[in-house]
């Protein structure tokens, strides 16, 4: 029997797979990695979501519906995201997916979406291939990992430094995208990166990976690659004495990823595709954070962020589409929506263009926290 995790603001429940989605009116899906390299960060996702889901249902639910979010570990693998998009569309009936992470997970379900007209809201990643020809049934809340990239490369270039290495995973969607992004933005400053590593997705063999980052003497490391993969290799970067700025891209904007580098997270760069989650000012965070800190929560992430602002896009257009929304209602609503998730960020979309925000900007950290 498959293992469904279930709804809940304070923790994920892991529960049998007997009805799930039983006592609810609208029923959600979510397919993501709850068990492997970037469950930190999903889980973080997950926490944002719920904030909104609660909300929503303390509330009386949406046009009187209660909604439920069922969510399905994949453990990143995108064989495991296709069987479980399989369940939660053909058994669950699920009316939208969710939140799904991973680059090539979500490439494998978009024969399933189609097949069935499922909407699938904010999944999280920033694959061109997500945005550019538009694919009718996904739509993206945050901007495209080539943006983010080449930021990062003008970044680098802005500030003087010069001699850059990239760490890329190999055989990864993920990487592939990101990289046309940092090529752009090498061309752009005229210059060209120090050093290229390959890296194993699954298995990086950091006694391989670091050398030639410490034989070309990098001042800054671009490493695209995901949660654990990254943190683990700027500990093998210290442990081998080089002090260069190492900078990696929103899939790791996560209270985990920073937990994971422990000793070692001073000073890391990432890119952020949402306001600062400490603009308290800001109505977003305003608003993220009195719903969190009525859950006992008192801080916010980039990841919850995102999973909250995916959410709130998520329900209004449920709400838009009115009583008993359908698979196909939800679809023309998105096709023709336009919504202020906070302080004027918008999120808008048309048949001809299924982006969403676009916003891209940069975090450090210092004392365990993201900072800009």
């Amino acid at each position: 029997m498959k293992k469904i995790f279930t709804s809940c603001a304070a923790a994920l429940v892991l529960a049998a797979a007997a009805v799930p989605g039983a006592s609810a009116q609208i029923v959600v899906g979510q397919s993501a990695d709850l068990s492997g390299l970037v469950s930190a960060s999903v889980k973080e996702a997950v926490l944002g979501s719920q904030l909104i889901i609660d909300q929503v249902n303390a509330q009386g639910g949406i046009n009187g519906e209660r909604i439920e979010v069922i969510r399905m570990d994949d453990g990143f693998d995108p064989k495991r995201s296709v069987e479980n998009t399989r369940i939660l569309i053909e058994d669950t009936k699920v009316v939208a997916l969710l939140l799904n992470r991973g680059t090539p997970n979500a490439l494998a379900v978009i024969p399933l979406l189609d097949k069935y007209g499922v909407p699938l809201v904010g999944p999280s990643s920033g694959a061109m291939a997500l945005h550019t020809p538009v694919q009718k049934h996904i739509f993206n809340v945050r901007s495209t990992y080539q943006r983010e990239a080449e930021k990062a490369v003008q970044h680098l270039h802005t500030i003087g430094i010069q001699r850059i290495g990239v760490v890329e995973e190999q055989d990864s969607a993920f990487a592939t995208d990101a990289m046309m992004g940092i090529t752009r933005g090498f061309e752009k400053a005229g210059t060209k990166p120090t050093v290229l590593v390959m890296a194993d997705r699954r298995k990086p063999d950091y006694s391989t990976i670091v050398p030639p980052l410490t034989q070309a003497n990098v001042q800054a490391v671009l490493w695209i690659a995901s949660g654990t993969a990254v943190s683990e290799g700027v500990k093998a970067l210290r442990a081998a004495g080089s002090a260069a700025q190492v900078i990696t891209l929103s899939n790791n904007a996560a209270s985990g990823f920073i937990k994971e580098l422990g000793a070692s997270s001073g000073g890391v760069v990432v890119t952020q595709v949402l306001p600062y989650e400490r603009s308290f000012g800001h109505p977003l965070i305003q608003e993220a954070m009195a719903l969190a800190k009525a859950k006992g929560q008192n801080e916010l992430s980039p990841a919850l962020l995102e999973g909250f602002v995916a959410t709130k896009v998520l329900v209004e257009a449920l709400r838009r589409s009115g009583p008993k929304a359908t698979r196909a209602k939800l679809v023309a609503t998105l096709n023709h929506f336009q919504y202020d998730v906070g302080g004027g960020l918008d999120v808008s979309y048309s048949p001809t263009d299924h982006t969403g925000i676009d916003f891209v900007d940069l975090s450090i950290v210092s004392h365990g926290h993201f900072k800009r």
